[in-house]
């Protein structure tokens, strides 16, 4: 069993290199995978190994970084290790927005827990915004919400400005560092009721009991788990191999999916040589498989 740990803190950084180095020294000395993101305004991941070591490695990033709490974490479980190796980035923003905050510019009031949350969101002049990316707004979401299916989470100050500011505006993300950003956008643009989801989906799942909750389908990671259901527990989705989208149950009964190799969503826009060359890849990951082995081009390993 691995431990999943996911987390951001807006603090100013200095000596990135420096930090990336240590960091990147710190997760191999303890066998831990998964990616950190750092910049001058803060850092931003997910992380996974054993417990003890995965402990560690937090306790030694908030010493690094002079910091008690994290602005917010999760956590969760996997029977497999869900990321292939330990990544550190360096980056000019923690989430891309053209838009550089410090902590101090967090809008803390605008945090609903989960049970506020469904209540806000009941009401009917409530706009519901989901901020991530479209393919993450098709494997799940909160009924009545609307996805701006902006590919680009750059480009979402250009959707943000044609919302009317008389309304209460709930947004939600995976895991809340996404909607930061944009709450400090909206209220330098003069909205007023903002309102986001504390700690995000993964929160949300967490806290909430399926017979309470509004949240329909799951929840997408980035990690080689694709997707997660209430409780956190790792769900039914899986990742083609042809087009990078998480596939349903209901996609892989599909004439059109081939494991490894194409989903209904890009079957007919791979060219007969790349389903070739697809089948191939796969062909030597079932031999990998058979003998016991991992070959290099599989992704998910349980």
């Amino acid at each position: 069993m691995f431990d999943v740990f996911g987390f951001y803190k807006f603090k100013k950084i200095n000596s990135l290199k420096k930090n990336k180095t240590f960091l990147h020294d710190l997760l191999i000395k303890n066998n831990i995978r998964g990616t950190i993101i750092i910049s001058k305004e803060g850092l931003n991941g997910t992380i996974s190994g054993q417990k003890e070591n995965l402990d560690a490695v937090i306790k030694k990033i908030q010493l690094l970084f002079n910091f008690k709490n994290f602005d917010n974490n999760n956590k969760s479980k996997s029977l497999f290790q869900p990321f292939l190796k330990p990544k550190v980035k360096i980056k000019k923003e923690i989430v891309p927005m053209n838009l550089i905050i410090n902590s101090k510019e967090r809008i803390v009031s605008s945090h609903l827990e989960p049970k506020e949350w469904n209540k806000l969101i009941k009401k009917k002049d409530t706009y519901i915004i989901d901020t991530r990316k479209p393919f993450e707004y098709e494997v799940g979401t909160f009924k009545k919400s609307i996805n701006p299916n902006i590919n680009n989470f750059r480009d979402f100050p250009k959707y943000l400005n044609k919302l009317k500011k008389d309304k209460p505006v709930a947004m939600f993300c995976t895991g809340g560092v996404r909607c930061e950003k944009t709450s400090v956008y909206l209220k330098k643009k003069g909205f007023n009721n903002i309102y986001q989801l504390n700690g995000g989906i993964l929160n949300y799942l967490q806290k909430i009991k399926k017979k309470d909750s509004l949240w329909k389908g799951e929840c997408f990671v980035f990690d080689n788990r694709i997707s997660l259901k209430h409780g956190l527990k790792t769900g039914t989705f899986k990742m083609c191999s042809g087009c990078r989208k998480p596939i349903s149950s209901k996609d892989r009964k599909s004439k059109k999916y081939e494991e490894g190799v194409s989903c209904p969503s890009c079957y007919d826009k791979l060219t007969p040589e790349q389903k070739s060359r697809f089948r191939m890849r796969q062909s030597q990951i079932y031999k990998a498989k058979k003998s016991g082995q991992k070959h290099i081009f599989q992704k998910e390993y349980k």
